[in-house]
């Protein structure tokens, strides 16, 4: 998708999957071997600390990615695996590390599905199975040997998406929240522009120096960044609200005056994050739908 100069992107590869590398003196990170338009390089797994450690998003239903981390691990002990959102490329592992470890899975909460949402899709890319033994929810703290994970509520990307700050080396596990290959999807009916927003906020008032996302390599200047995004946001509202000006009506019109050299594959992404935009601007009354709400097929006017 095109986006602003203004966003510095880091797509070079940040590592062959299955294979560990320490990120930090607390951070090691595993990738898992799902690579693709919306994973990048494929799903970071993230063990925190030494000995008596903590996982963070162990990824896809993928066995030999789990016997990586677990590899990985040898000689170690998994206290907790913690989940940001319940994305399947996330949080389906969980299950399967919690079987050979018998470490909880705690973090995000289960997902609910909205069966009848106003865009007439399913939440189809959720883990419906995800059952954590231990929600956390805005500051509930996570206590390893040597470290602490701090939850802080991002939702936007998904209604139950968490990030974990680490203390100890002032550092924040973004989940898909804050990337820094690209910018995020924000598909509804469970993404909600609002809500992204008002987290890419809550992120720019902290003082974190790194971030480490669940796709691509890790956040320098993350202030920079997500200043960044959100001015990327704001002037893809700006394009939308043109577009409509100039007498587009639907979202596929929108989406082909707005979006050069569109990857096919990413056609559908970019329909949904015009429609979240829309639901966004319908709520704030700046423009109407004739659907009422905001959908796929409705017809928009200012």
């Amino acid at each position: 998708m095109s986006t602003p100069d203004e966003i510095p992107f880091d797509r070079s590869p940040a590592g062959p999957a299955g294979e560990v590398t320490t990120l930090s003196p607390l951070v090691r990170r595993v990738i898992a071997p799902n690579r693709g338009p919306f994973t990048f390089t494929g799903t970071c797994s993230y063990i925190v600390g030494h000995g008596r450690v903590a996982v963070i998003d162990p990824g896809p239903d993928d066995e030999a990615h789990v016997a990586a981390l677990v590899a990985a691990l040898a000689g170690e002990t998994v206290e907790a695996i913690l989940v940001t959102h319940t994305h399947r490329d996330h949080s389906p592992a969980a299950r399967l590390l919690r079987e050979a470890t018998g470490a909880p899975i705690i973090g995000c909460a289960t997902h609910i599905p909205n069966l009848d949402p106003p865009s007439g899709r399913l939440d189809a890319s959720h883990d419906l199975d995800h059952r954590p033994s231990l929600v956390m929810r805005e500051g509930d703290v996570f206590t390893g040997d040597g470290f602490t994970l701090e939850a802080i509520e991002t939702p936007g990307h998904a209604s139950n998406h968490l990030a974990f700050a680490l203390a100890q080396e002032n550092g924040l596990f973004s989940g898909d929240h804050v990337m820094a290959w690209s910018t995020t999807i924000v598909a509804p009916p469970d993404g909600k522009m609002s809500d992204y927003m008002a987290s890419l906020d809550k992120l720019r008032a902290r003082d974190d120096v790194v971030y480490w996302p669940g796709h691509g390599g890790p956040l320098s200047d993350p202030q920079r960044f997500v200043r960044g995004l959100a001015v990327h946001r704001r002037q893809r509202e700006t394009s939308i609200l043109g577009r409509l000006a100039a007498g587009d009506t639907q979202i596929p019109q929108i989406v082909a005056a707005i979006y050069e050299s569109l990857d096919p594959r990413l056609q559908g992404a970019a329909a949904l994050s015009v429609l979240a935009h829309l639901e966004d601007m319908v709520a704030r009354g700046l423009v109407n739908s004739d659907r009422g709400a905001a959908t796929l097929d409705a017809h928009y006017t200012l």
